[in-house]
């Protein structure tokens, strides 16, 4: 199904630059305590954890973009929702993404699933039968729901958010090449060259990134690192396995996607029809808010951020229902 969404941005942040570079600049986060936790993965490599909330209740694993970490300006706000709920938040880091490089010579990308499974599998053994529901940011949004399409009936979620995913992934990079998106590919581009390169100066691999200058378009990037250390044979082929646009009709549990038509990040050309989705899945669509923006308010400078409540009412909303089951 898809709905047009009653998201209303706010009149002083025009336009999806505004409304992306905001919140990212300007918003400012709740204090939360956390715990970390590592967990040791059967390969021989590690997932890390950042826990909050109480003892027990559901738990809401939460995916950051690319590039992004507990520092990135929608993740302490949503966990922070997540307690007040009385839920518990476990913000998970895909591998190599926290400050510690992970062990194996491999990185994370978009079309990664295993990360996810593993913390799922690791969860249900702890806590078996305690609610389980996710949320997806950008890229992690993407690995979400190609997880969900995968696995269709065989997962333990009650129920998923996605928030602005590149559903396919070749049109997201050649988006980046235009305009002021260049910026933003630059922006993320910079952080991600710092993190490959401190990985493979510190451990002992060999790979071209260490001998190559940095890639200067996400093309280049996974042309030249993600594919080969993943398996892939090229930057094309890795987009065409990674995309979650295929996947979105295989899935089987109640998921909300929220995306803005005039994310900066992508042309609206990429946002699914009714037929790619399942029955099971409700698609929201704003024409405006940015790239996980969405800034209402009708005072300036003094903004709200409709994204926390519109998440956090859905998820309770299927746990709800869940309940009466």
């Amino acid at each position: 199904m898809i709905k047009n969404s009653d998201f209303k941005p706010a009149w002083w942040l025009p336009g999806p630059h505004l409304q992306t570079m905001w919140p990212t600049v300007m918003r400012r986060t709740p204090k939360i305590l956390t715990q970390h936790e590592r967990i040791e993965l059967a390969d021989g490599d590690f997932l890390e954890v950042h826990w909050s909330g109480p003892e027990t209740g559901p738990i809401v694993i939460i995916l950051h973009g690319l590039g992004g970490n507990i520092e990135s300006h929608y993740a302490k706000p949503l966990i922070s929702q997540i307690n007040k709920a009385g839920w518990r938040a476990a913000f998970m880091y895909f591998r190599g993404a926290s400050n510690t490089p992970n062990r194996l010579p491999r990185f994370y990308h978009a079309g990664d699933t295993g990360d996810i499974q593993a913390l799922t599998d690791i969860i249900q053994t702890r806590e078996p039968g305690t609610p389980i529901f996710a949320i997806g940011i950008s890229m992690g949004g993407n690995v979400l729901l190609k997880w969900l399409g995968e696995t269709a009936q065989d997962n333990p979620l009650t129920a998923s958010v996605a928030i602005c995913v590149p559903f396919e992934l070749y049109k997201a990079a050649n988006r980046f090449r235009k305009g002021f998106a260049k910026f933003y590919q630059w922006w993320l581009l910079r952080d991600l060259n710092r993190s490959v390169t401190a990985k493979f100066n510190k451990l002992s691999f060999t790979h071209n990134h260490r001998r190559d200058p940095s890639p200067k378009t996400f093309w280049e990037f996974d042309e030249k690192i993600t594919a080969p250390l993943h398996g892939f044979e090229s930057a094309q082929d890795y987009y065409k396995r990674a995309s979650s646009k295929p996947y979105l009709n295989n899935i089987a549990r109640p998921t909300l996607i929220l995306h803005s038509a005039d994310d900066p990040f992508m042309y609206p050309d990429i946002i699914p029809t009714a037929k790619d989705l399942s029955p099971q899945v409700e698609l929201e669509i704003s024409q405006t808010g940015g790239h996980v923006g969405f800034v209402s308010g009708k005072i300036p400078l003094r903004p709200k951020y409709w994204l926390d409540q519109r998440v956090i009412g859905y998820l309770e909303e299927q746990r709800s229902k869940s309940d009466h089951k």
